[in-house]
């Protein structure tokens, strides 16, 4: 069997898979990377890798598509299907290095941690005690944007927190309520953006998803509004994101994706703004969600032996 890896994989998942498959690796904007394909029965991917019709194409051998990750953005899945090529992921690898990172990132906006400076006197040890005054989360209401695994994994660390929250999804709310144990409102688009202290999106990439925060959107929010985007680029418009913050000092937005990745230097609109903070996509960035992102290897090996993947594509929520 022979599988061609485009990405990074965690050397474990790798070796793994190397001493059970003929394994390539092989980037998709090298040289060698239309010959790799020709002969490739299994494709692995990461985020950078578009699988699509042009790519398809030049496949006639594939027989299964892995992504290492969450969603399928980057792969055209009914293209897929047309070729009778299954596609496999890896829907839960990182739900809690996300939702640490999110409470991570709120808890570094409302208490603000000031390293004391080795040549600090009295007074500016005690100027620093009356000025770094925070917030505490039990006194904030948080609005999640998707509630799919990871919007019900923050909710649940919210709510042991003391923190209200208030849930939006496309998903009827006696579903939702079935899958969590702990109390939270379910609420319209509308209602959520108006009562939110904290906004944090939590969606999939589907078409309609995009720019779903627009300036229509963002006129609704607190002023006062914290917005976190740690789900995907594409939800955000920019150019709407950054008149929006220029307007109101007093609300603050973290992105830690962008549209595209990484953005451009010259034309992306949200640089230097100070009420916005850009981060490098490092949401997911943990050993471990790494590593169980990287055994998508398994379902790609069971594919090819003929067996039953345990995450398809049609698992996708």
């Amino acid at each position: 069997m022979n599988i061609l890896i485009t990405e990074t994989l965690d050397p474990i998942a790798a070796d793994w898979l190397a001493q059970r498959a003929q394994v390539v690796w092989c980037k998709h904007d090298d040289p060698g990377f239309t010959d790799a394909l020709a002969q490739a029965e299994g494709l692995i991917v990461r985020t950078y890798t578009q699988v699509n019709d042009a790519l398809l194409d030049q496949a006639p051998k594939l027989k299964v598509v892995g992504r290492a990750g969450v969603g399928l953005d980057n792969i055209n899945v009914p293209a897929c299907r047309k070729r009778n090529i299954e596609v496999v992921y890896t829907p839960d690898a990182n739900t809690q290095a996300v939702v640490e990172y999110v409470l991570g990132l709120m808890l570094d906006h409302f208490r603000p941690r000031k390293d004391l400076p080795p040549s600090a006197s009295a007074a500016h040890f005690h100027q620093m005690r009356k000025t770094e005054v925070g917030t505490q989360l039990d006194q904030l209401t948080l609005g999640i944007l998707g509630f799919g695994r990871i919007g019900k994994k923050l909710g649940r660390v919210a709510h042991a927190l003391g923190m209200s929250v208030h849930a939006c999804d496309l998903l009827p709310e006696a579903e939702l309520r079935k899958a969590v144990n702990y109390p939270f409102e379910f609420v319209d688009h509308d209602k959520l953006y108006a009562t939110s202290d904290i906004v944090t999106i939590h969606i999939d990439g589907r078409p309609r998803n995009r720019h779903l925060v627009n300036r229509e959107m963002l006129a609704k929010l607190k002023p006062n509004v914290l917005l976190i985007n740690a789900a995907r680029g594409m939800i955000v418009d920019a150019a709407a994101l950054a008149d929006w913050a220029r307007n109101h000092p007093q609300a603050h937005a973290i992105l830690d994706v962008h549209d595209p990745e990484p953005p451009e230097v010259k034309t992306y609109p949200l640089w230097d703004l100070p009420n916005v903070r850009l981060l490098p996509h490092l949401a997911s960035r943990t050993d471990t969600a790494l590593l169980n992102m990287s055994w998508v290897v398994r379902d790609v090996l069971d594919v090819l032996e003929g067996g039953t993947p345990q995450f398809p594509a049609e698992k996708l929520e």
